[in-house]
């Protein structure tokens, strides 16, 4: 089958909403930043979201992936599992996501691995966790606010 070198054909994340997408395309969204893998507080009287940098235990940080993707919602109660079923779990994600900006009609970053064709283009734009979380196995619980790196 000869290539399409046709420029008016958009890629699937511009030519589909989230809701159309396959396994496949919507898996190929992850730009492999593992920001929703931080840990988050929430301030219970304002609803405000703090962003730490600690990192689920599952989390293999030197390679930003789950140590047991397909099992991660068993492991860690508190996994965001985003879905279209649940809209609210959008807001938890960093505004760089590929999911959050697709949901909220915005373009993927420039670095994104789909854009850039470049597997590692989110690390070298300094996007993902990489280098600066540390496991949620080495802090107690009650030392989580002393982590806090920015609000959502």
């Amino acid at each position: 089958m000869p290539e399409n070198h046709d420029q008016s054909v958009k890629p699937f994340w511009q030519a589909k909403g989230l809701h159309e997408m396959n396994a496949q395309e919507w898996e190929s969204l992850c730009d492999g930043c593992a920001q929703c893998c931080l840990l988050k507080l929430e301030d219970e009287d304002t609803q405000e979201v703090f962003v730490t940098s600690v990192a689920c235990r599952q989390l293999d940080i030197n390679h930003c992936r789950c140590r047991d993707y397909a099992q991660r919602a068993k492991h860690v109660e508190m996994c965001l599992i985003i879905s279209l079923d649940k809209p609210e779990i959008f807001n938890w994600l960093p505004m760089t996501c590929a999911y959050r900006c697709l949901y909220e009609g915005r373009p993927l970053p420039d670095w994104h691995p789909l854009v850039s064709q470049e597997p590692g283009a989110v690390h070298a734009a300094g996007i993902s966790v990489k280098g600066y979380a540390i496991s949620e196995e080495y802090i107690h619980p009650q030392q989580l606010d002393m982590h806090v790196i920015g609000k959502l």
